[in-house]
């Protein structure tokens, strides 16, 4: 049954708000997502269900193949075959609340299989705090625990074969904006230094309107995260993701944990790449 979304807000200003028990065609794969996340001066950088790519929901946590099963939502990328619809979409549910204030959102969920067979256990937060008067954080935590008997096999698309469709885990779906977007990392300038590619933080920026841009800095703020190839894709949407699996599956064995952080510094304006430097090196632990 869908609920009312509850927000994250920083002082008497919503930043996010997060639809926790949506009401989501099952070819989704039904998941709770952050929508609209805005900036301080209440710009929108997040976008819900476009029309070319209705199974992309805000700010979510999705994986495309978990043992067989799609949690991403759409075609399922089949090896020797290409995209196929196919009846295996798993959904993402809510459970139980541990802590729900302005500026913190902790449950657990668990992921099940269209056959109800629960594949894993989820503890996931997101908190939010400001940076200065033009800028936001935004913290995702999430762990996954294998709740089966077997080991899982987690992969992308690209790990069967669709050349750089690493995609899966953290995913953020932006705006489109006005004309092309920047793009800036550690480990260059443009989408070709970014995708598929290590860093500790990456930044994109658009254009809001003629007048105003903002920014996104995605830092990866643990080892583990740094470890994760970035997903950037800038033609038909603008979309930015940190891979659990590129070019090979991860598999997790039974009651094994694994756990990402990711920081997001939402923006007015364009923030310089030393900024971006600065804060990923505030926010990485």
């Amino acid at each position: 049954m869908r609920a009312e979304p509850t927000v994250l807000r920083l002082g008497d200003q919503v930043v996010a708000e997060y639809a926790w028990r949506p009401d989501l065609p099952g070819t989704t794969s039904p998941r709770p997502y952050l929508h609209p996340v805005r900036t301080m001066a209440g710009t929108v950088v997040t976008a819900l269900r476009p029309v070319s790519h209705l199974h992309h929901l805000g700010v979510s946590i999705a994986v495309a193949d978990i043992d067989g099963h799609n949690f991403w939502g759409s075609r399922t990328f089949v090896e020797g075959h290409g995209p196929a619809w196919l009846h295996n979409h798993g959904t993402q549910e809510h459970v139980r609340w541990a802590q729900r204030t302005p500026t913190r959102l902790r449950h657990s969920l668990r992921w099940m299989s269209i056959d109800r067979e629960q594949l894993l256990t989820e503890r996931r937060t997101w908190s939010a705090r400001p940076i200065d008067a033009d800028s936001w954080a935004l913290t995702c935590d999430f762990a996954l625990t294998n709740s089966t008997g077997r080991a899982l096999r987690i992969q992308s698309p690209a790990a069967v074969g669709r050349a750089g469709a690493g995609f899966g885990g953290f995913f953020w779906q932006a705006p489109a904006g006005l004309g092309e977007c920047r793009v800036t990392a550690a480990t260059g300038n443009g989408p070709e230094a970014v995708h598929g590619c290590r860093s500790p933080w990456l930044a994109v920026s658009a254009a809001a309107d003629e007048r105003s841009w903002w920014t996104l800095v995605f830092i990866a703020a643990t080892p583990a995260t740094r470890d994760d190839p970035w997903f950037l894709r800038t033609r038909d949407y603008l979309g930015v993701g940190s891979s659990l699996s590129w070019d090979s599956p991860l598999m997790l064995q039974p009651g094994a944990t694994m756990a990402r952080r990711i920081v997001i510094a939402v923006a007015d304006g364009i923030l310089s790449r030393d900024r971006a430097a600065a804060l990923s090196a505030e926010f990485a632990t």
